[in-house]
C-alpha cells in the first residue's frame, strides 16, 4: 500500500492540512501500534468507550506525524503534524478501503457466520499457501473497524485474499460488502451470537447474506435448512454458483459415512458423482464442519483427493480455539477463550465429552 495524503483525501473528500505529498504505507488506528512510524497513518475513532482524537498528542511523539481526524485538536495547531480531515473517520477509512479493494482483480474469500470464521479462515491459508500468495485478516479482524484495515493490507504481489466478516448490529454487513466484494462466499453457520441486537434468527441471516450480494460462488452446509431456503428462495442469489454439503440431504458433497477413531475422523462422500475419502485430524463437531467447508472449497478449486488429504493431516489447531494443553497432575485443559457465547461453549463441551471418551 502506497498512497500520498493528497490522494487519500481525494478518495475519502477530505481536506488535507500539512504536506500532502507525504507518502503513507502503514495505517491503524491503535496507538500502541507503529510499524514503520515514520510513514504511518493513524485514524482517530471515536468509539463507545475511548476516542482516537485523545491520543494524537502522545502517538506525535512515537515519530507519527500523519492522522485522519474529525477535527484538528485545537492544542496540535502549529504542532507539525499532517492532519486529512474528514466528517466521519471512520467511514472514511471504509470508503478508501473500498477504493483500495477495487484496484486488485485477483480472488477474494468472504467468509461470514456465526462461529468459525477465523478457524475456517487460518486453515485455508494452512492448505492453501503452497499454492497461492495470500493476504489475510489477521488475527479476527472483522469488524467495521477491522475489515477495512485488512483490505487496505492488499498489495499486488497477492494473487488470493481471505477476509472474515462480522456483525453485532442490523445495517453494518452491507458495509463490510461494499469493502470486501468477495468473489466466492462461505457461510459456516448460523446461532445465538450476537443474537441480542436483532429481532430474530431469521433477521440476523438476512444480514449476514448481504455480504455475498455480488459473489459469484457461495459454499454453505445445506443441514442447516434456514441459510438452505433462504439462498434458494432469495432473488439476488437466484444466478448465483451455491454449492453446499451435507449429511442428511442431497447435495453438490454429499457425506455419507463419517467415522471416529481416537483423534481423527475418517469420511466417505460423494462429490460430481465421484467417490471420495478423507481424513481429518479432529473428532469434535465444530472442526469436522470447518473441514468440510474446507473439503468442498479444494473440491471446487479442482484440488484432487490425494493433495487434499495431505493437506489436511497437516491441519493445526488455531490459538484459544478448542486448544488442547496438558497441565499439572495429569491433567487436560482445553482452552477456548476466545468466544463466551452459548454456542462457543456448547461446542467446547462436546470437544470436552469426546477426549473423555477417548481416554
Amino acid at each position: 500500500m502506497k498512497y500520498r495524503l493528497s490522494d487519500i483525501a481525494k478518495i475519502v473528500n477530505g481536506q488535507v492540512y500539512g504536506i500532502r505529498t507525504k507518502e503513507i504505507n502503514f495505517v491503524t488506528v491503535d496507538s500502541r501500534i507503529f510499524s514503520p512510524a515514520e510513514n504511518g497513518l493513524f485514524v482517530a475513532i471515536r468509539g463507545k468507550h475511548h476516542d482516537g482524537h485523545d491520543y494524537i498528542e502522545e502517538i506525535s511523539r512515537k515519530q507519527i506525524s500523519c492522522f485522519m481526524v474529525n477535527q484538528i485538536p485545537p492544542n496540535l495547531l502549529g504542532y507539525g503534524n499532517n492532519y486529512i480531515v474528514v466528517k466521519d473517520t471512520l467511514a472514511a477509512l471504509q470508503k478508501w478501503a473500498a477504493y483500495h479493494r477495487s484496484q486488485f482483480k485477483y480472488p477474494v474469500i468472504g467468509i461470514t457466520g456465526s462461529n468459525g470464521k477465523t478457524i475456517l479462515k487460518e486453515w485455508m491459508f494452512q492448505v492453501l499457501k503452497d499454492n497461492y500468495f495470500i493476504i489475510r485478516s489477521p488475527k479476527s479482524y472483522n469488524s467495521q473497524v477491522g475489515v477495512p484495515l485488512s483490505v487496505l493490507l492488499m498489495e499486488e504481489k497477492h494473487n488470493l485474499a481471505i477476509f472474515e466478516a462480522g456483525i453485532s448490529f442490523e445495517g453494518e454487513m452491507i458495509k463490510l460488502q461494499k469493502i470486501i466484494e468477495p468473489t466466492i462466499g462461505i457461510f459456516t453457520n448460523i446461532g445465538d451470537a450476537h443474537q441480542e441486537n436483532f429481532t430474530s434468527l431469521k433477521q440476523k441471516l438476512e444480514e449476514k447474506l448481504k455480504l455475498f450480494f455480488d459473489t459469484e460462488t457461495i459454499i454453505y452446509s445445506k443441514d442447516n435448512q434456514m441459510i438452505d431456503s433462504m439462498l434458494q428462495s432469495t432473488r439476488v442469489f437466484e444466478n448465483k454458483q451455491l454449492i453446499s454439503w451435507s449429511k442428511k440431504y442431497p447435495a453438490n458433497f454429499s457425506i455419507e459415512r463419517i467415522d471416529k477413531k481416537a483423534t481423527t475422523t475418517h469420511i466417505a462422500g460423494t462429490y460430481n458423482n465421484k467417490q471420495y475419502h478423507f481424513s481429518i485430524p479432529f473428532v469434535d463437531e465444530a472442526s469436522l464442519e470447518n473441514s468440510f467447508h474446507l473439503i468442498l472449497l479444494l473440491l471446487h478449486l479442482n484440488f484432487d483427493a490425494s493433495t487434499i488429504n495431505e493437506r489436511l493431516k497437516h491441519l493445526f489447531p488455531v490459538a484459544m480455539r478448542l486448544e488442547m494443553k496438558k497441565a499439572i497432575n495429569n491433567s487436560t485443559i482445553i482452552n477456548d477463550t476466545y468466544n463466551s457465547d452459548i454456542n462457543s461453549l456448547s461446542i467446547a463441551l462436546d470437544f470436552l465429552t469426546l477426549q473423555h471418551h477417548h481416554q
